[in-house]
């Protein structure tokens, strides 16, 4: 039975968080020191290294956020969004939808792209918006919709973007480290993820990078950012030493940097790295076909036309009973998976494949139990 210290181990396959390996929750374990001690500047400062490998960037405003990916998205929009800016959003599942509850809150007046959920954004969609909108200071788009299993694609959007004048980002949430994600390539300006997906780190860090224009635009501002904790004008004092050029002079504190959870995202992206990210990509998309092979030979169908390969979102069968399926997996297989969101609440099934879940035991054990179930 589990005790209130040990609670009951599950397979983690839902939305997130994905299930965590041993080497990282040892590293979570490691003594704690204080935030500026070198022993632990050296570690953070390896970290974010790590962190710029697997973005693909070169940016050096790349750092770990004290908290969940919506602190991530929280991060950028008060940091790139001023009182009166124009911004424009896809919308096309909860988290777009949650971009633009954020992005109002610091005073944006959004204009919602809106298209139907499960689907993606074409060139000639944003163009359009972008035309009606000139004024638009950036355009942003969800890499992975968790709530769907859209898969956005992004190569091409950066030109027509930047051509209006306007700054790209970028969720990555649920695609950093498991879909192929070139920030430098791709021209994203700002983007955010989280530590809990395919990262197959524990909840409680947003991985975020700036680039050049992002910092410009920060730079120019007329007015502070609404959120003292999430400003990266002093963060950026902290986390690049001598300041903005980052180079020389000691850093500067801001806030007490999760010491212990950086030692797990440390170890979690040295697990990425070995792996090898093109090795690490692939071995999601077999593990996706593998998972829905199964599923559709079970007649089931999967929403998006362009799926994730880390969230596989499928339509519930007629009959079928979404909490009691669910609840049986839980309780008699130890498995998680996700219920629906929003208008997809009662109407989807949300199976994760992320990083340290996304293996063949995996695949063939969750669709032996959903088959038992459901017969």
């Amino acid at each position: 039975m589990p005790t209130s210290s040990f609670p009951a181990e599950r397979i983690l396959l839902g939305p997130g968080p994905s299930p965590v390996p041993a080497r990282v929750l040892h590293a979570l374990g490691a003594p704690t020191l204080g935030h500026l001690d070198p022993q632990y500047l050296s570690i953070m400062d390896e970290t974010c290294e790590s962190l710029r490998q697997v973005f693909q960037t070169r940016n050096a405003l790349t750092f770990p956020v004290s908290g969940t990916g919506m602190a991530g998205m929280e991060c950028l929009a008060v940091n790139l969004v001023e009182p009166g800016d124009e911004v424009i959003i896809g919308v096309n599942g909860v988290f777009g939808g949650r971009m633009k509850d954020v992005m109002e809150r610091c005073g944006a007046t959004v204009h919602a792209l809106e298209a139907p959920w499960g689907e993606v954004f074409t060139l000639e969609q944003v163009a359009a918006a972008l035309d009606r909108h000139p004024r638009a200071k950036i355009v942003a788009l969800v890499h992975a919709e968790t709530s769907t299993g859209a898969h956005q694609p992004l190569e091409g959007f950066a030109d027509l973007v930047h051509s209006k004048g306007a700054l790209f980002v970028v969720d990555a949430v649920t695609s950093l480290g498991g879909h192929e994600l070139r920030v430098d390539d791709w021209g994203i300006d700002a983007i955010y993820s989280g530590t809990q997906k395919c990262l197959s780190c524990p909840p409680g860090l947003s991985p975020v990078s700036f680039g050049e224009r992002a910092l410009a635009r920060m730079d120019a501002r007329k007015t502070k950012p609404q959120s003292w904790y999430l400003d990266v004008s002093m963060l950026r004092k902290y986390y690049l030493s001598g300041g903005v050029s980052g180079g020389g002079g000691a850093r500067v504190y801001h806030h007490t940097a999760p010491i212990n959870m950086t030692y797990a995202l440390r170890e979690a992206l040295a697990i990425v790295l070995e792996e090898g990210l093109e090795a690490r990509i692939a071995r999601h998309a077999a593990m996706h076909q593998r998972l829905r092979r199964g599923l559709e030979a079970m007649g089931l169908s999967y929403i998006p036309k362009r799926s994730l390969h880390t969230l596989n979102c499928i339509g519930i069968p007629a009959g079928a009973d979404d909490a009691a399926t669910r609840r049986r997996l839980l309780e008699d297989y130890g498995i998680e998976i996700g219920a629906g969101l929003g208008v997809m609440a009662g109407k989807a099934w949300r199976i994760g494949l992320m990083g340290h879940g996304a293996t063949i035991r995996n695949v063939d054990l969750v669709l032996a139990a959903l088959r038992n179930v459901l017969a």
